[in-house]
C-alpha cells in the first residue's frame, strides 16, 4: 500500500514505550520502501549533515502483507520487509522483518513482533505505533520548463553488487528519502531526507555519509520522469524503476 508511515513510538516489552527517533517509512505503489530511523538528541555539524552515530537504522527493499483475520474494528495483517540494503549488515541475503498490523479506532496502526533490541542484542518482543500522513501535491518542473503541481511516487535504483554498492531513493508526495550502501564497512553508508516545506520549497531535514544520491531529480523532475530513465550522480548510474501518479 502506498503510505506514508510516520512512527509514534515503539515499546520494548515489557518496558514502557519511548521513541527516540524520527521514524519515517516511504512505500511505493509496487511496496518498495525506504525506511530511514534517526536518532533525536544528536547535533548537526555546521554544514548540517549528521554523524553516523545519529542513524539508528536505515533499510531499503520490498514489502508484502496479507489479511491473516477478519475484523468488524478493521482487517489484522501480517507484514513482511525483505532487506534489500541495511545499514547494519553489508549481506542482506534472506533478512526480512515481519509482524502483525492491528487497525486502531484513532485511525493509528499498532504492529506487533519481535527482533533484536540493538540496546541489548536480544531477540524481543516490540510494539510500535504508526500514523499515516497525508500525501499532498508538490510542484514539480515539466518539459516546458514550468511548475505543475503532482501528486507523484518516484523510486530510483543503483546496483554494483561487484563494488558492494546499492542505494534506493523514494519520492512520494511531499517526501523524498534516499539510502545507499557504498561498500562493506560499517561506515559505508548514506541517508538523505527531504520535506516539501511550501514557501521554502525541498528542505533537507538528514544528511549522514559522504554518498550523492538521485534525490534533486526526484524532488524536481517527477513530473516527466519516465520508468526506464537513468541518472548519473557521483560516478554511479541510478534507474527511475517507478513512476507512478499517487
Amino acid at each position: 500500500m502506498t503510505d506514508i508511515s510516520i512512527r509514534k513510538h515503539i515499546r520494548w516489552l515489557p518496558d514502557e514505550a519511548s521513541e527516540p527517533t524520527s521514524t519515517i517509512v516511504l512505500t511505493s505503489p509496487e511496496r518498495r520502501f525506504v525506511d530511514l530511523r534517526i536518532l533525536l538528541d544528536q547535533k548537526p555539524s555546521p554544514d548540517g549533515t549528521l554523524p553516523l552515530s545519529a542513524l539508528e537504522w536505515a533499510i531499503a527493499g520490498t514489502s508484502s502483507s496479507k489479511i491473516i483475520q477478519h475484523s468488524e474494528d478493521g482487517d489484522i495483517s501480517h507484514s513482511q520487509w525483505k532487506h534489500w540494503i541495511d545499514s547494519r549488515t553489508p549481506n542482506t541475503d534472506n533478512v526480512a522483518d515481519e509482524g502483525d498490523m492491528y487497525p486502531q479506532p484513532d485511525g493509528s496502526t499498532l504492529e506487533k513482533g519481535h527482533m533484536v533490541n540493538p540496546a541489548t542484542g536480544l531477540d524481543t518482543e516490540y510494539e510500535e505505533v504508526w500514523v499515516s500522513e497525508e500525501i499532498q501535491a508538490v510542484p514539480a518542473f515539466t518539459s516546458g520548463g514550468e511548475l505543475a503541481d503532482v501528486r507523484v511516487c518516484v523510486v530510483l535504483e543503483m546496483r554494483r553488487d561487484e563494488e558492494g554498492r546499492r542505494g534506493m531513493v523514494v519520492r512520494l508526495g511531499q517526501y523524498c528519502q534516499g539510502f545507499a550502501r557504498t561498500g562493506g564497512g560499517e561506515g559505508d553508508v548514506a541517508v538523505e531526507r527531504w520535506r516539501w516545506e511550501g514557501e521554502e520549497g525541498w528542505v533537507r531535514g538528514v544528511r549522514i555519509g559522504e554518498g550523492e544520491m538521485p534525490c534533486d531529480f526526484a524532488m524536481h523532475l517527477a513530473a516527466e520522469a519516465v520508468k526506464g530513465d537513468v541518472v548519473s550522480v557521483g560516478g554511479d548510474v541510478w534507474m527511475v524503476v517507478e513512476r507512478e501518479g499517487v
